[in-house]
């Protein structure tokens, strides 16, 4: 976490900085708005800016937001005129702190803007196999492209790769290749000189530069225009890079982490992304299964927003119930994690009594979550082969079929039980009971510790 404090250091203001440093944050400061906005296009990032009361606000966020540089900021005074505190919320501020400071409220300002880096939960086999990968790779030097549907945590992916680096004590920088204009993203990542396009009133460092000794984030590469493409791949190569409109290289340290959530070697056979440039990215590749091939992790995720969305609203945590739980696993979440968080943050506003039950996971349209068409191959084909077990069935009594019917589903679920149910049209207890009751009887029961593979 960078803080950069604006305003002199001294009082109240000091003890801000203090807190902040405490919590772990590196704190650096300066006096006026001007010293800011160089700091800032120097390639000096910061998380977050906390800003005193008395001085420009607007100006910084407007010379901010001009040269696209993205950083939450707080206004940070002494309480005696809230017309002040109001105006600079208007401004663009995102909070008021006031002073003297409360230790809680700025460790509070600072976990919100720290959880922008969400913690990478993988319990599910076939996350965890690719968590380990990613650990094993981590402290090496080479390209890593992170593949996988969107929504799915590529960008947590990221962070784990950073933080277990050896080059976690220098900043992750990101880049959205998708978000920049591409007449726009060269001076992005490679910066430009004073006068080297309209507009460009100073020197600003690029993302490049500002990663130095760190490493840099191409969010969504797929994006970039393969004329850039060339640039990029000269710079990956030649650890040099060329401000628009300089006069001389500039050699960087850097790792390289990109991300896409498209087929790169197709779009290479339809020449729109260059294959020597994939074969620098694709030096490791780690891919990141959807979410419904993840049925532990939906569980796990699932607990951990209703954690952090009950406290954020000051509710108290409930827990999922079985059937609330049962049907997030049957989902098909397309939006991957982000559908999921967005789901449960509903929940946790819409559930009443002392569990959060099914009639509370709805999804943005306020109907429950679909079913999946595209669920894991093992899960399709067990639908497929319930189905057909439906013919023949004259002549042979309502619990022989039912029986047969449930635990060929089970057989080819390999065991899942939540996948089952979700094909038979069943609860999970009702599954549970009637498994219980074939067991009883001397039937043999495929058991429940299957559920792992099929979710791999």
């Amino acid at each position: 976490m960078r803080v950069l404090i604006v305003g002199a250091m001294r009082g109240q203001l000091s003890n801000a900085a203090k807190i902040a440093l405490d919590r772990g944050a590196k704190v650096s400061q300066v006096d006026t708005i001007a010293q800011a906005t160089a700091t800032l296009r120097a390639g000096k990032g910061a998380d977050l800016i906390m800003v005193e009361l008395g001085l420009d606000i607007a100006a910084l966020i407007a010379a901010n937001e001009a040269e696209r540089i993205v950083a939450p900021v707080v206004a940070c005074g002494i309480p005696d005129d809230p017309r002040a505190a109001a105006a600079a919320i208007r401004a663009g501020a995102r909070e008021f702190i006031p002073l003297p400071p409360d230790t809680a409220l700025i460790a509070a300002v600072l976990a919100a803007v720290a959880d922008d880096e969400r913690p990478m939960l993988a319990e599910d086999p076939a996350m965890r196999r690719v968590a380990d990968l990613a650990q094993q790779v981590a402290g090496s030097e080479a390209s890593i492209l992170i593949t996988g549907e969107s929504g799915v945590g590529k960008e947590v992916m990221a962070r784990f790769v950073h933080k277990n680096s050896r080059r976690a004590a220098k900043p992750l920088i990101s880049v959205n290749c998708a978000a920049i204009p591409d007449n726009l993203l060269e001076s992005e990542l490679f910066g430009h000189e004073k006068g080297a396009f309209t507009g460009a009133i100073a020197r600003r460092i690029g993302k490049f530069e500002e990663a130095d000794g760190g490493s840099l984030l191409l969010d969504e590469i797929s994006e970039m225009d393969i004329r850039l493409q060339a640039k990029l791949l000269r710079a990956i190569q030649e650890r040099e890079i060329d401000r628009v409109g300089g006069a001389k290289p500039v050699k960087v340290d850097i790792r390289i982490i990109a991300t896409s959530n498209r087929d790169l070697a197709q779009a290479v056979r339809e020449g729109k992304f260059r294959e020597d440039l994939l074969y620098r990215l694709n030096v490791l590749n780690l891919r990141i299964p959807p979410l419904r091939e993840r049925p532990v992790d939906i569980e796990t995720l699932a607990n951990h927003f209703v954690r952090k969305y009950a406290q954020m609203n000051g509710m108290p945590t409930r827990p999922l119930a079985a059937a609330a739980l049962a049907a997030l696993k049957t989902a098909a979440w397309p939006g991957n994690v982000r559908e999921l968080e967005n789901t449960m943050h509903r929940a946790v506003l819409l559930a009443s009594g002392d569990t959060i039950g099914p009639d509370a996971i709805r999804a943005a349209d306020g109907m429950s979550p679909a079913l999946a068409d595209d669920r894991p191959e093992a899960v399709r084909h067990a639908a497929e082969i319930a189905q057909n077990a439906a013919q023949g069935m004259v002549g042979r009594t309502v619990a022989d079929v039912e029986q047969e019917l449930i635990l060929s589903t089970l057989s080819h679920c390999l065991g899942n039980r939540t996948h089952a149910a979700a094909i038979l049209g069943i609860s999970i207890r009702t599954l549970r009971n009637k498994l219980k009751l074939f067991a009883d009887s001397g039937v043999d029961v495929p058991p429940p510790g299957a559920d792992a593979r099929s979710a791999a």
